[in-house]
């Protein structure tokens, strides 16, 4: 590629991020437009002809001094995918990282929006069981918009809208409870619907700024923003090392330390005795919800093949749509209508089965802790045998953060992990599959159409074990989640605890007094609520 054709944008030669700093709104917008559209018509003269949105991964826009953001990311993602693979690949990276998920419509069409509901059915899967999710609100804009209100007076007017916000809030939770598939992956305290109106929050004609409902999404913001947890966690871990100095120097543990080591290590095998029998039981629990999967997958996707390939389909439009399917691996997104995707429909019977199992051994809610929460329950009990062993008591209390931090980090991979769990089943279905789409793909002469759909059954027919192969691949990844978990979880607590008990004193200064203030700040920041600090 000539450097000529990229004057304006050197940096895509160089593998670089662009960076554009504006001083306002205005400015900000009519740098960015060329980067974010694709429609020429939004530009003016030759500057306007130089579109470079195709070549762009994403845009990255930061606010300045908003406190309410700090920690907290926004992403505006296209409402169903995008018909580029490797940025739709990003776009399923991205929805599935996201812990809450924000659909935007406007008040007078939100229940009857077919394309919302259609995007929220077809991601569901992707952000509950195989995402983060644990939220999902649906925004009504403009909810100050109303026809015919030039004669009434404020008091009609605000009633008018305030009972349409009521109105629209029931239709909507009504048209959430009517579709399975989201019931599925997220109960009703996991949907909340809010009627917002910017122009009354900022004005407040008819409308108190509570009532515009935009003060809660801004609270719900505030409370995302974990900043005193940051906080927290900093100076635990200054508190961390400072005992851990502080104890090696003092030496008083020395007469015990023989007995304190065998009680912690009593301790820390019971627990992992604890975390090992839990594994099981859910190892267990899915090879039988699997096992069951394959049989009704067994059973049925020859009906499968037939709805999508025959029931009543003939003639172009339907080859048209076939050859896409193909073209792109077994899935197409339509500009209108549902997207299509022939490896889950093939693989449904096994994401049916292991959809209960797999959201009760990994609950999106974050308090819950995967496998029924035993990482969570983890614990050497240093807290009763500080009473036992006082001298021991800044060893035990590095022990305890050292505890915390092993169960958080390993709850962070978990969580990562279990998406690559859970997308075992459809991606084995659909590198099975591959072979078959090529080889549908190659046909052009007469007759096209009828050998696409021959080569495409007769490649499930000979490939049934992959529902079998499917499974074996979702308990293998499991497996290795688990012995991941269990070694880590074992090697760094015996670290941990050789480290406390073994660390020299020689050259190591004397931190009692930053301790004494460590631990006092500490011990302030753990009793002060969020908004205080």
């Amino acid at each position: 590629m000539k450097s000529k054709y990229f004057k304006a944008i050197p940096e895509f030669l160089q593998s670089k991020r662009k960076i554009l700093t504006c001083e306002s709104a205005n400015e900000l917008c009519a740098k960015v437009v060329k980067y974010t559209r694709s429609d020429s018509k939004q530009g003016e003269g030759n500057e306007g002809k130089k579109w470079f949105w195709p070549l762009v991964k994403c845009v990255t826009v930061r606010v300045p001094n908003k406190p309410l953001l700090q920690h907290v990311t926004l992403v505006d993602l296209p409402g169903n995918g995008d018909c580029n693979k490797s940025r739709d690949q990003m776009w399923k990276g991205i929805l599935g990282d996201c812990s809450t998920v924000w659909i935007v419509t406007e008040i007078n069409r939100a229940a009857s929006e077919k394309e919302a509901w259609e995007i929220l059915e077809s991601v569901s899967s992707l952000i509950g069981n195989g995402g983060e999710c644990q939220q999902i609100h649906f925004i009504c804009t403009k909810s100050d918009l109303l026809d015919d209100s030039d004669d009434l007076s404020s008091a009609d007017v605000h009633d008018l809208i305030t009972e349409r916000n009521v109105q629209a809030t029931d239709a909507i939770k009504k048209e959430f409870n009517k579709r399975s598939r989201n019931r599925k992956h997220f109960t009703d305290d996991s949907f909340k619907v809010f009627t917002v109106s910017s122009k009354e929050f900022l004005k407040e004609n008819y409308l108190s700024p509570e009532e515009t409902e935009i003060p809660k999404l801004q609270r719900f913001l505030q409370d995302l923003n974990d900043c005193h947890s940051e906080t927290v966690n900093y100076v635990n871990r200054a508190h961390r090392i400072l005992s851990l100095i502080q104890g090696a120097i003092s030496r008083g543990v020395d007469s015990k330390k023989g007995e304190v080591c065998e009680e912690l290590e009593r301790n820390m095998n019971l627990q992992l005795d604890n975390v090992r029998k839990e594994m099981e039981d859910t190892y267990t629990a899915f090879k039988k919800c699997l096992d069951d999967g394959v049989e009704k997958s067994k059973c049925s996707y020859g009906e499968k093949l037939k709805n999508f390939l025959y029931d009543g389909k003939n003639g172009g439009a339907f080859y048209n749509l076939l050859k896409c399917v193909v073209e792109n691996g077994g899935v197409y997104k339509p500009k209108k209508g549902k997207p299509i995707n022939l490896n889950m429909k093939l693989a449904s019977c096994l994401i049916d089965s292991i959809g209960a199992e797999f959201r009760k051994t990994f609950p999106n809610e974050v308090k819950c802790g995967a496998f029924s929460g035993v990482i969570n329950r983890f614990t050497l009990n240093t807290d009763s045998l500080i009473e036992e062993y006082q001298n021991a008591e800044l060893q035990l209390r590095f022990l305890k953060t050292e505890e915390e931090k092993i169960k958080a980090k390993l709850n962070r991979i978990i969580q990562k992990q279990m998406k690559k769990v859970y997308s075992s089943l459809t991606e084995t279905v659909e590198n099975i599959m591959e072979e078959g789409y090529k080889k549908a793909l190659a046909f052009t002469a007469e007759d096209t159409l009828y050998n696409m759909r021959e080569t495409i059954e007769n490649h499930v027919h000979s490939k049934k074990d992959m529902f079998e192969q499917a499974k074996n691949t979702m308990l293998e990844k499991l497996h290795d989640l688990m012995v991941y978990v269990l070694e880590t979880l074992e090697k760094t607590m015996k670290e941990s605890i050789g480290l406390s008990f073994t660390a020299e004193e020689c050259l190591l200064p004397d931190v009692s007094t930053e301790l004494k203030m460590v631990k006092k700040y500490y011990d302030l920041l753990v009793g002060t609520p969020d908004d205080e600090i």
